[in-house]
């Protein structure tokens, strides 16, 4: 508990609150640098959920590889992670188990040759039967059950893959996607095309789970609470091209596979996946796989191979995860911007400088996907992941300008071309900048939301519009350049932000949890622009912040919030949310609110273990799960049964990125120092 001086940190000049800062700020600082790659960058597990492993499973059954050495350790990670009530669930401690993701996961246990009698499965059966059953799966489960001889393709959703010659001017041109869609969208075609299942051994089939017969089942998506034109259209769409495919009537079919084809291997990250994520990479190998490449070929061998690469797995004894994408560049640029914001860049300048040069090394400078669209802009973005050079992000982009900023006066780095690296950056983000003044994480003006209704986009989000949190931080790094905020593109920026405001203050979080993530990407980024940080919407963004700190001081907030309104702000303390508070109320630096920051740093202080915190839950956000890829109204009595999904999020990705603990955290711990001093001053 904090006493009176540590209840307001301008009153701990004879307390001990600032050397307790400052050790914890060395400590994490050592922990950090300790686990540095050999190659300078840093990287942490990326947890998601149990489709991972399941996938893989039946993804190497499908391709031939029943006796891959992987499996019956994907097996026991299953095992591991199997809910008590027999489910698997999306997040870490989940208010329910997801249907799709148990179905996926039996049905892997089941390709292994689990019986039927096993008590896992029994309570995975028992769990799947009191939800309905198989007809409220997904429609991804759907094709991995068809693609398993368990599903009928004729009713999947049919992609036909002549879609790769549809114009980038045309509605359904593949670039109205989002990234990770469109390059799922491809391989997936490509199968759909070919309807081809390699059928579980009789023994293993999942008769158990058709109850009543497969016969008495209905197989059809079932209908939409609220449905439009848009839906009965393309649903009326999808059985008129099922139909010509069964007859025959697909005179361009060959050619167009032929070039989705081409599109796919000319996509192949230099590691060997596709689109630094797992469903481009494993559907891209099995499409290529059934058109006849075999498993020697280079593509497939790369593909395959990158199973083997301890980047992508994590194995603890005799279990092995799978992550469904990497972090480096991310996970980089935030420790090095923890290392300014903590004043420890000079006490490990080997270590930042290795870094530094790392990050400059990884800048894509070659056209990638949204190129398709956006015309006379030269390269200059980062990517996400380790060789993902189709798809950089504006969010890494971002980060790493702010902390290329940091070393562009050195004579040094001057040499080494950090200022042309900079200048391709910041180039590259005013390009990608949507008409509405805001950024979204791929592509520019990707929010064509008709697309959302067509069948095949029910797995979460289909399209990348701006978001709050992406354009918070691209705002913060242009302050950080020196831009004012009367650029025009700047002040776009800035009207955007505004625009989007909660009536109580508070910011969503697109790919952070949740309203504490985008209020606290917000403050900072208008302290830096050089924002009036006295202004009332300022004032009531930071008071929200105060409104929902938890009595032990920290911030925590549920993925649930993102189904239900009343969760909003609300969870257990976490280290990285509370550090995500606390910079933003640096940020806004209130004079009322130093007792909140004070309980706030104290709690990251008490919760310290070994120079780090631990954190099992996810505060990560890959899909809210909304369909529409952006922000919607919460407090409709009808959204679950709209969305398909309660606060268990069956249509959502969520994430733990093993690293956010540590790193936002120390952030948070350095800005609140700098502000201690500055007001001192």
């Amino acid at each position: 508990m904090l006493d009176e001086s540590q209840a307001h940190p301008r009153a701990t000049k004879n307390s001990n609150f600032e050397t307790q800062l400052s050790h914890a700020i060395d400590a994490a600082g050592g922990w950090i640098a300790a686990r540095q790659k050999p190659e300078g960058y840093w990287v942490g597990r990326l947890e998601s959920n149990a489709c991972m492993e399941a996938q893989w499973m039946l993804a190497l059954w499908f391709l031939g590889l029943e006796d891959h050495h992987l499996r019956p350790r994907l097996a026991e990670s299953l095992r591991q992670t199997q809910r008590e009530d027999g489910s698997w669930e999306i997040y870490h401690d989940a208010p329910a188990g997801d249907i799709n993701t148990t179905v996926e996961a039996y049905a892997a246990l089941r390709s292994m040759g689990v019986g039927t009698e096993d008590p896992a499965l029994q309570k995975a059966r028992a769990w799947i039967a009191s939800k309905g059953g198989l007809k409220n799966i997904r429609v991804f489960t759907r094709y991995w059950l068809a693609l398993i001889g368990e599903w009928p393709w004729t009713k999947t959703p049919n992609i036909p893959p002549e879609v790769i010659y549809f114009p980038n001017w045309f509605p359904f041109s593949i670039y109205n996607f989002a990234q990770w869609a469109r390059a799922t969208l491809m391989p997936i075609a490509v199968l759909s095309a070919r309807r081809p299942s390699r059928p579980l051994p009789p023994e293993s089939r999942l008769d158990e789970l058709f109850p009543e017969g497969r016969g008495a089942f209905d197989y059809e998506l079932p209908p939409k609470l609220g449905a439009d034109f848009w839906d009965g259209f393309f649903r009326v769409t999808d059985k008129l091209l099922h139909a010509g495919q069964s007859v025959g009537l697909t005179p361009f079919r060959e050619g167009a596979v032929k070039t989705a084809l081409e599109w796919i291997i000319r996509h192949q990250d230099a590691d060997g996946v596709w689109g630094g994520i797992q469903p481009p990479w494993i559907y891209s190998l099995m499409a290529l796989y059934n058109e006849g490449y075999a498993l020697d070929h280079a593509v497939l061998e790369k593909g395959l191979g990158a199973l083997d690469d301890p980047r992508w797995r994590d194995d603890v004894e005799s279990a092995t995860w799978i992550q469904a994408s990497t972090s480096p560049v991310w996970d980089t640029v935030l420790t090095l911007l923890a290392f300014d914001d903590a004043d420890l860049t000079d006490k490990h300048r080997e270590s930042a400088e290795a870094a530094v040069q790392w990050v400059l090394d990884q800048q894509v400078l070659r056209p990638g996907d949204w190129s398709e669209k956006v015309k006379g802009v030269e390269p200059g973005g980062w990517a996400f992941e380790y060789k993902n050079y189709y798809y950089p992000d504006t969010d890494d982009t971002a980060v790493a300008l702010i902390v290329l900023s940091q070393f562009r006066n050195d004579p040094k780095w001057k040499e080494r071309g950090i200022e042309r690296a900079i200048e391709r950056g910041v180039n590259w983000l005013f390009g990608m900048q949507c008409k509405g003044g805001g950024w979204g994480a791929f592509d520019k003006d990707n929010d064509k939301t008709y697309l959302t209704k067509i069948p095949f986009c029910d797995f979460g989000e289909a399209l990348d519009p701006p978001s709050v949190d992406v354009t918070a931080h691209i705002v913060e790094a242009f302050g950080k350049l020196g831009f004012s905020k009367d650029h025009p593109k700047v002040a776009k920026a800035i009207a955007y932000l505004k625009s989007e405001q909660e009536d109580d203050g508070a910011w969503f979080g697109r790919w952070g949890v949740n309203y504490i993530y985008g209020t606290g990407a917000v403050l900072p980024a208008l302290e830096a622009i050089g924002e009036d940080m006295r202004q009332p919407y300022v004032t009531k963004a930071a008071n929200w912040l105060v409104s929902y700190q938890n009595d032990d001081g920290g911030w925590g907030e549920s993925c649930a919030s993102y189904m239900d309104v009343k969760l909003k702000g609300a969870g257990k303390s976490t280290a990285s949310q509370t550090g995500w508070a606390l910079m933003g109320l640096a940020a806004a630096a209130v004079p009322e609110h130093e007792g909140a920051i004070a309980r706030g740093v104290q709690f990251l202080l008490e919760n310290q273990r070994g120079g780090t915190w631990d954190e099992p839950e996810y505060t990560g956000t890959g899909f809210p799960g909304y369909g529409v890829g952006a922000t919607i109204k919460l407090g409709d009595p009808l959204l679950e049964e709209r969305l398909k999904q309660g606060t268990e999020l069956s249509r959502a990705f969520m994430i733990n990125y093993n690293l956010y603990r540590h790193y936002f955290p120390l952030m948070a711990l350095g800005r609140v120092r700098t502000m201690l001093a500055n007001s001192e001053r």
